[in-house]
């Protein structure tokens, strides 16, 4: 089993930034595509970023250029780096994981990330 942990969310102004971070543990050699999710109050859940275990990204064109997703593989390890956060940003936030590129995917509890002045 593949247990997630999602932290870093809280309150911040508009303009603001957070480091989310998502810590993987269990049955785990090595880590294939990882990505973020987030679900806004009253909406359906959408994808965010991904990472594939090579380093490349993909952003949802909203947040390009004010997100950068990162992991560390190491210590099995996701990052998401919010900048310039928007209202339209509020949601709580998930980290996914797969262990193939066929294999199940894993998510997290999620944290809460509230955009307000």
């Amino acid at each position: 089993q593949v247990q997630l942990v999602e932290s870093g969310g809280g309150l911040v102004q508009p303009g603001g930034s957070v480091r989310l971070s998502c810590a993987a543990s269990g049955s785990i050699r090595t880590i294939n595509n990882m990505n973020w999710y987030r679900q806004a109050p009253g909406e359906q859940r959408e994808w965010v970023a991904l990472i594939t275990s090579e380093g490349s990204t993909n952003y949802k064109d909203s947040v390009k250029g004010r997100f950068t997703i990162s992991r560390d593989n190491a210590k099995n390890m996701l990052y998401l780096q919010m900048n310039s956060l928007k209202p339209e940003d509020t949601a709580v936030y998930y980290c996914t994981l797969q262990l193939t590129p066929w294999g199940q995917v894993y998510w997290g509890q999620g944290t809460q990330v509230t955009v307000s002045s």
